[in-house]
């Protein structure tokens, strides 16, 4: 099949990626990023039709974005799990990820970032991003010692997905289909994945604020 993505074989990239450490990983070029989405069909098949999020897309709930691709066929369950059949890959501007990177607030609170929980309380209500590192799994789903990133929008960083912040929009279910069956049998010899590699922010303010491993 035909996608807008860049692929390479999962064997010959997992040896390019670090084993251990927080590091994003993804797919872009020096004016997008990709991140990914699974959504029931009604509003997946709106997104890629119309390339933006609208209909039954309610934009008063955080929505989560996962640079990662593995990262997301695991929480999806290649697609099969029941609300999540529709993978969607979102192109988004690079200037607007890295906005999202710079007002991320940690999901749990972290003594060495904040004086107490009241702090990071009060910085988690004011903030439009929720930042989560979680482990990274392997194309089965086994947890590995590296951990991806996932980032919830909502209130005015998550209106970018009314077009504006958005290059392009694909649906990539075939290829999700296509390649379920090499992943979950093992089979990583025929695994194709979109290629993807460690992203450092352009802004040291992001980067410092989400807590990435340079090294």
């Amino acid at each position: 099949m035909t996608m807008n993505l860049e692929l390479e074989r999962y064997v010959e990239q997992v040896k390019q990626w670090p084993s251990d450490g927080q590091h994003i990983l993804a797919q872009y070029t020096d004016t997008y990023i990709v991140v990914y989405q699974a959504y029931r069909p009604s509003i997946g098949h709106f997104a890629a039709n119309n390339q933006y999020f609208g209909g039954e897309y309610s934009y008063s709930r955080m929505s989560w974005i996962k640079p990662n691709f593995l990262w997301m066929m695991y929480r999806s369950g290649w697609g099969e799990k029941q609300g999540q059949e529709i993978i969607l890959a979102i192109k988004i501007k690079l200037e607007y990820f890295e906005e999202i990177l710079k007002n991320a607030v940690p999901s749990t609170f972290q003594a060495s970032k904040y004086r107490d929980k009241e702090e990071w309380k009060s910085a988690s209500q004011a903030s439009s991003v929720r930042l989560q590192w979680d482990p990274d799994h392997d194309p089965q789903g086994n947890k590995i010692l590296r951990r991806a990133v996932q980032l919830g929008l909502r209130n005015e960083l998550l209106e970018p997905f009314k077009g504006d912040g958005i290059v392009e929009i694909e649906d990539i279910n075939s290829f999700v289909n296509e390649q379920r069956e090499h992943a979950l049998t093992g089979n990583y010899d025929e695994l194709i994945t979109p290629k993807e590699k460690i992203y450092i922010p352009l802004n040291d303010e992001a980067a410092v604020n989400v807590g990435i491993d340079k090294n």
